[in-house]
């Protein structure tokens, strides 16, 4: 899934949760936060390119949109690095381990990392074998499902049609519950 729809989702999932278990403002913008970082971290090598090389902005665009099979050449160095960022952030392994020592270390499950987990659940299923399939035990194997690609036109019209439909039905249900509450006359 694209990163905008990875941050949308939680954000609706936040909003959902909200109605039945308070949820403060920075606990929803850092889960809206993990659920886009795993798709931003793999891009951090490109970032350093286009800031310091020449060239490095159209190559970081080009990567960016770039369809199956069509992603820029970039140096062995920067492939490896992207490569293996998307492969730790999208690992239910890592995700697995950090969520342990976090609950370790606050004595209970960290809200925000909903985020994250929510974001490799989805792309297990939303990333094709052909385009970064999402290897969900890293570093034990790099397999991932041949989901459906998410750049897919009548999927990303779906996607962003059923966001928008969860959207107007939180609308919807908070007015009326605003009804529900208000003072009769």
């Amino acid at each position: 899934m694209d990163i905008l729809a990875h941050g949308l989702w939680v954000g609706v999932g936040a909003a959902w949760l909200h109605r039945h278990r308070r949820l403060d403002r920075r606990t929803t913008v850092l889960a809206v936060g993990m659920a886009v970082v795993p798709d931003l971290a793999q891009l951090l090598p490109l970032v350093y390119l286009a800031l310091f090389t020449p060239g490095g902005w159209s190559v970081l665009l080009a990567y960016a949109n770039a369809l199956p099979g069509y992603e820029p050449a970039l140096s062995p160095v920067v492939t490896e690095l992207t490569h293996h960022l998307h492969c730790v952030m999208h690992s239910a392994l890592v995700a697995g381990v950090v969520t342990t020592v976090i609950w370790i270390g606050l004595k209970r499950f960290w809200i925000p990392l909903l985020g994250w987990w929510s974001h490799i659940l989805i792309d297990v299923f939303t990333h094709s074998a052909d385009f970064y399939p999402s290897p969900v035990f890293y570093p034990v194997t790099y397999w991932g499902f041949d989901g459906l690609a998410w750049n897919t036109p009548w999927f990303m019209i779906l996607n962003y049609v059923s966001l928008a439909l969860a959207g107007l039905g939180l609308v919807w249900l908070r007015r009326r519950q605003a009804r529900a509450c208000a003072p009769r006359r």
